[in-house]
């Protein structure tokens, strides 16, 4: 069992239809061969309230004004930081988040004009000033993920049906978040296979861990 010294907090981001599910699962797997202690969890959706506001997000025949669309995203970041992530942290797991606080500045404030610095300001309570050890944003040009939501054959969530036009401006919010390469930050390539996106997100996992000294008995 590789022990942490303390947890390890990954947020895997990026637009609908990118692979991020995916990513999340594939590096749990690999994470868990290698004996460590992991916990996948998303956002919105983390919690048993978290849950009923992602139905009411993307099921919900009432659509909410985009100001209360994101506080209630918001309120799902507080329950789920309170109640799943920081025990998880405390406890010494490695925890990967489907979607973070970056989320809502993408898709709420590109996508959708709120103010920005609203946004961080709330984001910043709701996840009791802790930021992700490490960001994976997984890129793909806008209309090759929504040809990939298509593709799915699934039922498409409320934010699923959105233009064109705003998946770009939520591409653009992301590319603007993440056009400063940092060390807590990696950028993967979504038109890789799943095997290779894995394998260069578990090795930078692995490098932040053992730079920082964050493993117990590894």
């Amino acid at each position: 069992m590789n022990r942490l010294a303390q947890g390890f907090l990954i947020a895997v981001e990026g637009l609908d239809g990118v692979g991020k599910t995916t990513l999340c699962e594939n590096l749990i797997k690999i994470l868990e061969k290698e004996g460590f202690s992991t916990l996948k969890t998303r956002q919105p959706g983390g919690t048993p309230i978290g849950s009923k506001i992602r139905e009411i997000l993307h099921k919900s025949t009432e659509r909410p004004t985009y100001l209360a669309e994101y506080l209630l995203l918001a309120a799902d970041r507080a329950q789920h930081m309170e109640t799943v992530i920081l025990p998880a942290l405390e406890s010494g797991t490695l925890v990967i988040s489907d979607r973070m606080g970056d989320s809502s500045l993408a898709y709420q404030g590109y996508g959708r004009g709120l103010d920005k610095d609203f946004i961080n300001q709330v984001n910043k309570k709701a996840m009791q000033g802790h930021v992700p050890d490490l960001t994976i944003y997984v890129r793909l040009e806008p209309s090759e993920a929504l040809k990939r939501l298509e593709s799915r054959g699934t039922a498409a969530t409320a934010i699923e049906q959105e233009s064109q036009a705003f998946f770009k401006r939520v591409a653009h919010g992301f590319e603007t978040l993440y056009a400063t390469p940092a060390p807590h930050l990696l950028t993967l390539d979504a038109r890789k296979t799943p095997d290779i996106l894995a394998k260069e997100a578990y090795l930078k996992i692995i490098e932040l861990i053992n730079t920082e000294k964050r493993c117990g008995s590894c």
